[in-house]
């Protein structure tokens, strides 16, 4: 691996080509953090992706991808006087200081829940404590990853099921009141207990230590590549999915599962 001195002449290298592009590149010149915005959540996206498949070579590729936008907001931020690169990673140094007590402080914690719960109350001390707990989840966020930011949040401050337990009991009791609705056939009310009922899914999910994001893009995964190969059976017959009924392709779906597992 690389020593520290290499590190940081590869991080220089990089400030350095960003300063040059800026000056010369036409597309690089017209760039404005609102247009570079939809492109950051675009190489996120990319990042997770290569996680998922365990790609280490394309998470390099992304993480690079992402930590040029980094520099190309700060190069962006210094040019209008409102801070630069060092002022960023001071300012994140100086946060991670400050809520790790447990390491740069005389704070004893005894395990991660410790560690999560004081990083919360020392953030919300830090902002004020009449400022909301959720304040820092963001409005754009997709909701299932929305919802386990909202209850990573409220927990650090104590508002949680006791226990697995409980938290299950809450799914069930959503469960019945969304069944109930469907009775009733009243679709707002169905729509709102639809959605009380993935929360308190999500909820038990973080209770048991899994990602439900993780959880459902596997999901979306396996379905994708199930129907895929599907669909590769019928065209080998030459058949096509818009002659067959659902029971004619339930018999090649039953075969495909039993190829791809999971």
């Amino acid at each position: 691996m690389n020593t520290r001195e290499e590190k940081l002449q590869a991080f220089g290298r990089l400030l350095d080509v960003m300063d040059e592009l800026r000056e010369k590149c036409p597309w690089d010149k017209k760039q404005t953090m609102h247009s570079l915005r939809h492109l950051t959540i675009e190489e996120t996206y990319e990042l997770c992706d290569a996680i998922l498949e365990n790609n280490m070579e394309e998470v390099k590729n992304e993480l690079g991808d992402i930590l040029l936008h980094m520099v190309f907001y700060a190069k962006l931020g210094s040019e209008k006087k409102a801070f630069d690169i060092a002022d960023v990673l001071t300012s994140i140094c100086e946060k991670l200081i400050y809520r790790h007590p447990h390491i740069y402080g005389n704070t004893e914690v005894q395990n991660e829940a410790d560690v999560k719960r004081n990083w919360e109350q020392l953030k919300l001390k830090e902002k004020g404590e009449k400022s909301s707990v959720l304040q820092g989840v963001p409005s754009s966020l997709p909701a299932l990853v929305k919802a386990i930011r909202i209850q990573g949040k409220v927990r650090g401050i104590g508002f949680d099921f006791p226990n697995r337990d409980a938290a299950w009991v809450k799914v069930k009791e959503e469960l019945a009141e969304f069944e109930s609705e469907l009775a009733v056939n009243d679709k707002e009310k169905m729509q709102a207990e639809f959605g009380d009922l993935l929360f308190s899914l999500v909820n038990y999910a973080r209770h048991i230590d899994i990602n439900p994001e993780d959880c459902l893009e596997r999901t979306n995964k396996k379905f994708k590549a199930r129907f895929q190969e599907m669909e590769k059976h019928i065209h080998a017959d030459n058949k096509t999915l818009s002659d067959m009924n659902l029971a004619q392709m339930d018999v090649y779906w039953e075969k495909v599962k039993k190829q791809i597992q999971g």
